[in-house]
């Protein structure tokens, strides 16, 4: 592969709503290149892009992957990315190493939720932006009636800067507004041939030029002034202000085709090299400078020291962690140690290459804007920076979704647990979305995704990638046990069986805790030494032991005060293990008499919905037993608060998003323990019973 400059570089994800061809577009672009020779089709699972087992069996992609291809002397990098909204973490990593994402929109679906997502995701993070109106070819596919819908949602910055010839199965061809140049596409020879403009398309490409021009010198003094002395502008004149436009994300160029029939390749690889921004124009890197810890904006140069940035993970049992890169500054060429400022540890790059898909392609050098690959390396993980040592940077770590949906894991198999815990930190390096959490108390391990697809897929990977069995279930509800009453008990313990005997003797008031702590509170008020002071401790420490066991279903015991004001002993016989029988009686004594309940754990939620959805949403809340505490706008959105118990949550990533179209989103997270309802009691005591028979 030939030496590049960043000049000579365009990076461009593939980004938009699942099932819009984003992977048969890589794929025709790799064909159209011949880095491929045959053209990679999704539903025969032969795709370069999507190579995993999962992702031919699913048919829909699981990853972002890359591949490269050249066209005179540029080197374009293409990042396809997950449609798919489980795996949108894929696309916040990918989104990363690109200069430019390339919306794809379907012609007959036209603007649908992930393309919406897609284009607010740009916005946000000020990333210039096209689009591709894929599937030109199918029944109902319409060009005007697409990008009428892309203007009046996402604004005039829309500029078509292709027309298609032809509609649905007699789309042949493909005009350049800008040159007023047609290509259509001979089946046959699977060759492009130059024609003409047909006469009923020429009126339209001049309207199109027109809009063109005043898209372009809208952005740029120079060029307006041009445009309204002349009235026009040169070709080179459009170029130059639609690269700087677009760049500047005040341009969303628009382009059109058909992946799987291969037109309009030749065209979009054109207007890649032509009208998209190199990584000159990309928009400077947040990081930080840690010589003197203040904020700094780094644009990708080749002469400065070099740095990184880690944008992906890939876990294989057998070649071991690869990790994707952008190189941001400088370059490396041949074996490098550098820094990992975020581990503080040094790391040897050697064994540099280009990803294609799963292939490796060796390379010595990799420059300032290039997408590269290392494997092996010891302590980076995704969103590290790498850097030389005499360029001690950090670059903004990349803003992931939380994890909103829980899930038990467990063995199939027995034997099987420490295979599935090595697959499971394994696949953590890999999706950094995905959380683990081990819940002691009810002795599961939890796996946290993105919805229900998300967490099928990581079972799937244990299985195919690591060689273990895994159920997955709803996890165990921490529920908490209390009492809302006060008792007075005694608690003795007496035992005489030859020898040295027992005895411990203690009387106890119990009573709710009315500070709202949760921890046991232990109050001695023994006077005249009824207990001797030494066997106090043990009191409590008995109590202590028993509260992790409640009197209703064994649920740990919260906010319970218990004061020791009495009791007795034997000058002979009494002993600390007494007491602490004797604490023990009078706890379970004292609880049942004092009114025990149930408490649940209830989560604060915020959820992020349309207006339109306000209504369902709200009603979906009160189904839950859950209550809204309010609602206050965020952005184009209404954002509803709310509490809902933790046993009403568990499906709701799934719920929300058919509840919304997908528009909808949460968070939730632990806010305090609320008596459980007395209709729901009697079925998780049932629970509880069934459980201890099982086991």
């Amino acid at each position: 592969m030939k030496d590049y400059n960043y000049k000579k570089l365009r990076n461009v994800g593939l980004i938009g709503h699942g099932a819009t061809g984003k992977t048969s577009l890589a794929e025709a672009l790799l064909f159209y290149t011949n880095n491929t020779d045959r053209l990679g089709k999704v539903e025969e699972g032969n795709t370069v892009m999507d190579y995993e087992q999962e992702e031919k069996k699913r048919g829909i992609s699981l990853s972002t992957s890359v591949a490269s291809f050249e066209e005179n002397d540029i080197k374009i990098n293409i990042v396809d990315m997950p449609g798919y909204f489980d795996f949108q973490g894929e696309m916040y990593q990918g989104m990363r190493a690109v200069d430019i994402a390339t919306i794809v929109v379907c012609a007959v679906s036209g603007v649908q939720v992930g393309t919406e997502k897609a284009w607010d995701y740009c916005e946000k993070i000020k990333l210039p932006r096209a689009f591709f109106i894929n599937k030109m070819d199918r029944e109902n596919a319409d060009f005007d009636k697409t990008l009428e819908k892309m203007k009046n949602s996402f604004g005039m910055s829309i500029v078509p800067i292709q027309y298609p010839i032809g509609k649905e199965s007699n789309f042949s061809g493909i005009v350049d507004v800008i040159s007023k140049t047609a290509v259509k596409y001979n089946s046959k020879t699977s060759k492009v041939e130059s024609t003409d403009i047909p006469d009923e398309l020429v009126d339209k490409i001049e309207e199109f030029k027109q809009m063109i021009m005043e898209a372009v010198a809208e952005t740029d003094e120079e060029l307006l002034d041009k445009y309204l002395n002349d009235g026009e502008l040169c070709d080179e004149d459009i170029y130059a202000g639609l690269i700087k436009g677009c760049a500047q994300g005040e341009i969303a160029p628009v382009l059109c085709g058909s992946a799987l029939k291969v037109i309009g390749i030749k065209s979009m690889i054109n207007s890649i090299v032509q009208c998209f921004p190199s990584p000159e124009h990309s928009l400077p890197q947040k990081a930080v400078n840690l010589n003197n810890n203040e904020e700094v904006f780094i644009k990708p140069d080749e002469n400065k020291p070099f740095s990184a940035l880690v944008f992906k993970t890939i876990a294989d049992p057998f070649v071991g962690k690869i990790s994707l890169f952008r190189v941001m500054t400088g370059k490396i060429n041949g074996e490098l140690t550098v820094l990992n400022p975020n581990k503080e540890k040094q790391e040897k790059l050697n064994h540099l290459f280009f990803m294609k898909g799963k292939n490796q392609i060796p390379t010595k050098e990799i420059v300032a804007g290039d997408i590269g690959a290392v494997s092996k390396l010891q302590y980076t993980a995704t969103g590290d920076t790498l850097c030389s040592e005499d360029f001690k940077i950090i670059y903004d770590k990349i803003n992931l979704p939380k994890a909103v949906m829980p899930m038990a894991i467990l063995p199939k198999a027995k034997g099987d647990e420490e295979k599935i815990s090595l697959s499971l930190s394994k696949l953590m390096e890999e999706d950094p979305v995905f959380k683990l959490e081990r819940d002691v108390e009810n002795a599961e391990t939890i796996i946290w995704g993105l919805g229900e697809t998300h967490l099928e897929v990581i079972a799937s990977r244990i299985k195919s990638k690591f060689g273990a069995d895994v159920i997955l279930q709803e996890p165990k509800v921490p529920y908490r046990e209390t009492i809302k009453g006060i008792s007075d008990v005694q608690g003795k313990h007496k035992k005489q069986s030859g020898g040295h005997g027992q005895y411990g003797d203690v009387k106890i008031k119990f009573e709710p805790r009315q500070d709202g702590e949760l921890d046991l509170q232990f109050v001695d008020k023994v006077v005249g030494g009824a207990v001797p002071r030494n066997f106090i401790p043990a009191v409590e420490k008995g109590l202590r032991d028993c509260i992790s066991n409640g009197v209703l279903a064994g649920y740990p015991v919260v906010g319970l005060k218990a004061t020791l004001y009495d009791g007795s002993y034997h000058p002979v016989d009494s002993s600390e293990m007494a007491f602490k029988v004797a604490a023990s009686i009078a706890y379970k004594k004292g609880l049942e008499a004092a009114k025990p309940i149930l408490l649940q754990p209830i989560m604060n939620v915020q959820i992020l919905v349309p207006d339109s959805y306000m209504g369902d949403v709200m009603g979906d809340v009160n189904k839950r037993r859950g209550r809204v505490i309010g609602m206050e706008p965020e952005g184009k959105l209404q954002k509803i608060i709310a509490e809902i118990p933790m046993a009403e949550m568990f499906s709701y990533a799934t719920d929300l998003r058919s509840m919304t179209q997908a528009r909808g989103t949460f968070t939730s997270e632990f806010l305090r323990y609320d008596e459980v309802p007395a209709s729901e009691v009697g079925k998780i005591l049932d629970e509880v019973r069934a459980l201890k028979e099982e086991a």
